[in-house]
């Protein structure tokens, strides 16, 4: 099958979209075609054209001005997007050639906010004109990245599933216990299930990564640990215990985001099987040539620097699984 007829196949191209973008502005074929410095009947042409490949009225032709029909209407949104990005091409062609991008957008997980905004933002500075940063849960990033919404993201979510994306490991830690200062440290899980008699569990909800996770695990370990309080972010989760108020299963990195003083509540190794997450740099394959990769090594270096190595004082045990 060739190049042409795949073509072909189109229901229109852009010089149609943009006859047709002119008509819904001027509200006149007469009148969009002087704009377009074309003659009205190359005009209409391209707009019956678009109509019969579409197979769809776009205009209402019964009254003056011309209206849009709900599915013209419909057309005249998806159109604007797709010229104005059809304009922004060149430009950006241009401007890759020159070894910068106009515009790189990264999805963060909120458990590396505090870590990893700053050096993302930096590094991504020095190539491109325009960074934006979203922070957040890990699911509402990997969505965003197939809609082609980011450019990439750092989550707790690898896409392993999904083709065509490339990936770079930045850390892996484990879960751990988190527990108010006082409290006596579960060896078992016989013991973990004692504990959850006397302190309520806080939770991170279903809608993040590591909430699923942990009640996977939780079901693993035959704990069925009643409802009570739930968060989106390690702030909440941390606080609370800290305030005396629960336990809570979490990460290092988790309590590290919160910024919290690690004096105010207890951590010790997850009893029974261990249990880990991995923080991986996710974006689409070859789109963006080496930048993931050097961008997944900054960020190695940051942590490293930042939080790693204070986490492992303050962690002995965890030492070697912090990595």
């Amino acid at each position: 099958m060739g190049m042409s007829t795949r073509i072909s196949r189109l229901p229109f191209d852009l010089h149609a979209l943009e006859a047709f973008l002119a008509v819904c502005e001027a509200r006149s074929m007469a009148a969009a075609a002087k704009k377009l410095a074309l003659t009205q009947p190359a005009v209409s042409q391209a707009i019956a054209d678009l109509e019969a490949r579409t197979r769809v009225k776009l205009f209402d032709r019964s009254v003056r001005p011309l209206a849009l029909t709900p599915a013209g209407e419909v057309m005249r949104q998806r159109a604007s997007a797709l010229i104005s990005e059809a304009r922004q091409i060149t430009a950006a062609i241009r401007h890759t050639a020159l070894g910068r991008l106009a515009l790189i957008r990264a999805g963060l997980v909120d458990s590396l906010s505090r870590a990893l905004s700053g050096p993302v933002a930096s590094f991504l500075a020095d190539h491109a004109d325009q960074v934006s940063i979203q922070s957040g849960l890990t699911s509402s990033h990997a969505g965003a990245l197939l809609t082609r919404n980011l450019d990439l993201f750092i989550g707790v979510d690898d896409m392993s599933d999904v083709e065509g994306l490339d990936r770079f490991d930045i850390v892996t830690e484990p879960y751990i216990l988190l527990l108010p200062p006082k409290t006596r440290i579960p060896r078992t899980v016989t013991d973990l299930a004692q504990t959850a008699t006397k302190l309520p569990f806080m939770r991170y909800t279903a809608r993040s990564r590591t909430g699923i996770e942990i009640e996977r695990h939780l079901r693993r370990l035959n704990l069925d640990l009643p409802p009570g309080l739930e968060f989106d972010t390690p702030f909440g989760v941390t606080d609370m215990v800290a305030r005396g108020k629960g336990f809570a299963i979490s990460t290092p990195i988790c309590i590290a985001e919160a910024g919290i003083d690690e004096n105010t509540i207890r951590s010790a190794p997850l009893p029974g099987p261990s249990l880990k997450r991995t923080l991986t740099l996710v974006s689409r394959r070859q789109e963006l040539g080496t930048l993931p990769r050097d961008l997944a090594r900054a960020c190695k270096t940051a942590l490293e620097t930042s939080i790693l190595d204070r986490l492992r004082q303050a962690m002995p045990w965890l030492r070697d699984q912090l990595n």
